[in-house]
This record gives structure tokens, C-alpha cells and sequence, in this order.
């Protein structure tokens, strides 16, 4: 493959063309995607059916394809220049079978007769890729099972808050995102307690590839209330002896076929869009729909599935694959709120300070200029704490006049000058806040997260010393997992992450120096 297309780049003349048909059972077929495979020359076929790839290298076998929607690719090798080609499509099932058994993302778990699994093409790079990510661990997470089930970390302590404490004896719908598989045939009825793969992969390789479409209010353009996870995703499961998948090409052939909404955002809507109750609580999507990214076509998968310029295939050319631009390979480790340079990259921090005769005022800017969606976003237990301090020359600590405090439940940095950005929610019964616990009625305390390309201000003031001398201003801004009570209960090790921090140092005067411009006045 890697010497067809360094002789093509050589050798291609722009009067080498292989000309054809495109056609299904009906006759030709217009609109449809013709694609040297692997490459950028590509054509749209006319109105009767008809396409031309120019710019070929004679005499060197040459891999054609052709696509249009619910229709398989197909492919033929053609050898240029040559013409009379014709591409016949096949349609693809478009019903669901509910007996269809998923395939396993690793062929060791398969059962004794599969002797295959996603990884049988896809070890070296996207099932290593997925493995590490949130979404294998999604049915399988100990933090996941233990708010699920109401226990510590390990499983074996009773530690309140939990889903099965509140409603013991019924499964929930926490499967329809957390263990899709399972739950397409018996969304409130699966427990994530005993899932057996490959159900306990989580969000797995087959059930994203078998997902034919998202079902969203055309009004909205959000998902429809009371349809999480996998009753929003259109499944088209195969017949018995058939098989298919969606992916973000179109050019691998039969049992393939492109799907154009894999790489947009809406794909991610239905398990990142969701109210319990009525009151919104997973939000990331809406949140990027109403963003400036939305309106300006920038997607989910361009942060979450960057593509790894040192990767330029995702099945190796020894077991049939094909070199391609790394630009056009989507990642599959889909980093999120454990990754620390995406959390990174998410905001940008600056600081100003000013002075008057007896204190100093330090103002902390805060805009989300990387996030296409609220900082922080997902589950309301997560949290941004920015802290602000001033210290004299021998480190003590300057008192605070006045500004925000991170508040009592802020672990840690409590009491601290500083400002925590969360999404607050309120035990209707109880009336207990701030809450994790979803799954009953809560309302929403306050929302100070801050939304995409915005920025949020915030300004501490401290007294000055009466000597002056050096100052040394610093402020950091943290991301917490979950509130560090909750944390430490469950026996979560989920330490802070950095998202950035700002130390910057400054002169003051002695006192009587700040108030003679006052006296000669």
C-alpha cells in the first residue's frame, strides 16, 4: 500500500483517468462518493450516474470505491487508464435485530467459537486507544459502582449518597449510557451490578458502530425528555449471517459504510444530554449548542478525537490496511475531566493587582477559551476552585478585607480568598445542598460555570503591611473531581488537578511613604 501510493504521488498524470458507472438495483445512482481509496481524489457522480478520476498512474492495480447513504462501500481494483467501469451498491439492513450478539472488543474474552474481536484488526492502535479511555471504564468504574449502589470505593461498606439506597430493587436507567449493549434490550431493567462481557466494556467498539443515527427533537435540535443513552441512538443491529458497520470513511468497503454523523456532535448527544426529573444535570451538549463552536461547525470529536499526527493508519497494512493523511485518523482516547492538558488548555488565567493607601487589590480573569462548553461541564459534583493569596517577604500571610471565600464544603482550601465555579443542586427533601444525588428531585442552588469563549472576574482585596517591602501574589485554579467530603467517604484517590497558577511579585511602600502625597496635598 505505502509503495502504491508513493508510485501514484510520483508517476500520476492528470490524463490517466478511470471513468464508470455508479448504480444500485434501480439503475445509476446520482450523488453518490467515488474515491481512489486512501486518498483525496475524489468525485461526485452526475445525474445519470456518471464519474471520472483524472490525475492516475497507469498500469499500477488502483483501489476504487463508492458510497451513498444506506448503502454498503463498495470497492474495485482497477488498473488505468480504463473506462465502461461499473460500481454496483448494495444496501445495508435497515431494521434492528434484537438476538444480534455484540462483538467483543478483544478476541481473547470472545466466547470459544468467535475467533475474532475488534482487536483482531485494531490491536495496535484504536482498541488500546479506547481501552484507556472513560468510555470502557464506563460500566466497570469503582467510582461509578459505588455512587450506584451507595458503598465506599470497594464495594464493601454502606456509604451514603447512592442510587440503590434511595431506590432499592429496581436497576435504574443509569445503564441506557453506562452499559449500552445491555441496556438496547432492557433500558430500566439493567443492573450494572453482574454485567458479563461485553456489556462490562462499557461503551464498547461495536455498539458505537452499530449506531445508524441519534434520534433529536427537530424543533430543538436536542434529545427528546426521558430518552437517555441508547434510547436516543437508531441501532441497526444485523440479520444472523450479516454484518455491518458505521464509521468516518468512505472508502473501506462492505461490511462498511460511512455515516457522516460520527464525526459530528450530535452523535454524542445522548448520553451528554439529560435531565433527571426535570431538571438539567448532564448538559455538555446543550452547553456546545448554544456555544460560538456550534454556530461556527467546530465539533465534539475536534477536541475529544483529535487525530495523532505520528499515527497514519488504524488497521496495519499487514493485515490489509491502508497508509492514510494522519489528519483524516480520529483518536479514540477521548481525554476528558481525568486529563490534565485538556483541563489545561480549557482556560486562560490573567492577573492584575492595584494599590491604594492601605490595601491591595488583586482581580483574577478567568476566560474559557478552549472548552466548547461550560467549565466545568458533565456531572454537577465537579468543580473549579480558584484561590488568590498575598504574602509579605517572609511569607506571611496578607489578611483579607474583602472578596469571596471558597465555602465551607470546599475541603481543603476552605476559607481561603477565592472563588469555587460549579453547578449546586438541592435535595428537594431534604433540602441538604450542595448534592450529588441526581436520580431523586433536586433543584439547581446556583450556576456560576463559566460558558464557552466567557469570562468571569472576580477581585480580593488585603491590608498592606505598615513596613511595605516585597509581595508575592499568587492564584491557582484547580479542578476537583467531586466534593473532597464525598471524595474522602467513598475512599476516591482522585487528587486536584492544576489547571493553571499565576505567582507574580510587587513592591509596596512603607506606610508613612503612602501617605505623604496625602499630607504635602
Amino acid at each position: 500500500t505505502a509503495v502504491f501510493l508513493w508510485l501514484s504521488a510520483v508517476n500520476a498524470r492528470p490524463d490517466v483517468v478511470v471513468s464508470g458507472v455508479v448504480v444500485n438495483a434501480a439503475g445509476p445512482v446520482a450523488g453518490a462518493v467515488v474515491r481512489v481509496r486512501a486518498t483525496n481524489n475524489v468525485v461526485t457522480t452526475t445525474s445519470d450516474g456518471a464519474f471520472a478520476l483524472s490525475g492516475l498512474t497507469a498500469a499500477i492495480t488502483t483501489p476504487v470505491t463508492a458510497w451513498y447513504p444506506d448503502y454498503y462501500i463498495t470497492q474495485t481494483d482497477i488498473i488505468p487508464p480504463a473506462s465502461g467501469i461499473t460500481l454496483t451498491l448494495s444496501p445495508y439492513p435497515t431494521g434492528d435485530n434484537p438476538a444480534y450478539s455484540w462483538i467483543y472488543p478483544h478476541r481473547a474474552d470472545s466466547p470459544p467459537e468467535v475467533d475474532y474481536g475488534c482487536d483482531t484488526c485494531h490491536a495496535d492502535l484504536i482498541v488500546a486507544q479506547w481501552q484507556s479511555n472513560a468510555h470502557a471504564q464506563a460500566a466497570a468504574s469503582p467510582r461509578v459502582l459505588s455512587l450506584y449502589n451507595g458503598t465506599d470505593v470497594t464495594g464493601t461498606t454502606t456509604i451514603t449518597p447512592g442510587y440503590k439506597l434511595d431506590f432499592p430493587g429496581t436497576a435504574g436507567n443509569c445503564a441506557t449510557c453506562h452499559a449500552p449493549g445491555a441496556a438496547a434490550n432492557a433500558p430500566f431493567t439493567t443492573d450494572l451490578n453482574g454485567l458479563t462481557l461485553p456489556d462490562a466494556n462499557g461503551v464498547f467498539c461495536d455498539f458505537c458502530h452499530k449506531t445508524g443515527g441519534i434520534y433529536l427533537n427537530p424543533v430543538t435540535g436536542r434529545p427528546y425528555p426521558n430518552m437517555p443513552g441508547v434510547l436516543s441512538h437508531d441501532l441497526r443491529r444485523p440479520p444472523d449471517g450479516q454484518q455491518m458497520f458505521f464509521g468516518p470513511f468512505d472508502d473501506v468497503p462492505d461490511p462498511d459504510t460511512y455515516l457522516p454523523l460520527i464525526k459530528q456532535s450530535q452523535f454524542c448527544a445522548a448520553c451528554h444530554s439529560f435531565s433527571f426529573w426535570g431538571t438539567p444535570i448532564y448538559q455538555s451538549f446543550d452547553e456546545w449548542l448554544d456555544s460560538p463552536y456550534a454556530a461556527a461547525g467546530v465539533q465534539c470529536q475536534n477536541c475529544h478525537m483529535t487525530p495523532d499526527l505520528s499515527v497514519d493508519h488504524f488497521v496495519p497494512p499487514e493485515k490489509g490496511g491502508y497508509i492514510r493523511d494522519p489528519l483524516t485518523i480520529p483518536s479514540h482516547n477521548q481525554p476528558g475531566a481525568a486529563d490534565a492538558a485538556i483541563l489545561q488548555r480549557a482556560v486562560t488565567m490573567t492577573l492584575s493587582t492595584r494599590q491604594t493607601v492601605d490595601w491591595l487589590a488583586v482581580t483574577v480573569t478567568i476566560t474559557n477559551t478552549g472548552a466548547g462548553h461550560h467549565v466545568p461541564t458533565g456531572n454537577p459534583a465537579r468543580q473549579m476552585i480558584l484561590t488568590a493569596a498575598a504574602a509579605a517577604g517572609g511569607g506571611q500571610a496578607l489578611p483579607q478585607q474583602s472578596g469571596g471565600v471558597v465555602p465551607e464544603w470546599g475541603g481543603a482550601e476552605a476559607g481561603q480568598p477565592g472563588t469555587v465555579y460549579a453547578k449546586l443542586l438541592r435535595d428537594a427533601q431534604s433540602g441538604q445542598s450542595p448534592v450529588v444525588s441526581y436520580w431523586k428531585q433536586v433543584f439547581i442552588v446556583s450556576d456560576n460555570r463559566i460558558p464557552a469563549r466567557e469570562t468571569a472576574v472576580s477581585t480580593y482585596t488585603f491590608t498592606l503591611p505598615p513596613g511595605g517591602g516585597s509581595i508575592t501574589v499568587t492564584a491557582q485554579l484547580r479542578f476537583r473531581r467531586a466534593f473532597q467530603s464525598l471524595m474522602d467517604a467513598k475512599g476516591w484517590q482522585t487528587p486536584d488537578i492544576l489547571m493553571t497558577e499565576i505567582q507574580t511579585t510587587l513592591s509596596a511602600q512603607p506606610v508613612w511613604r503612602r501617605f505623604l502625597p496625602l499630607v504635602t496635598k
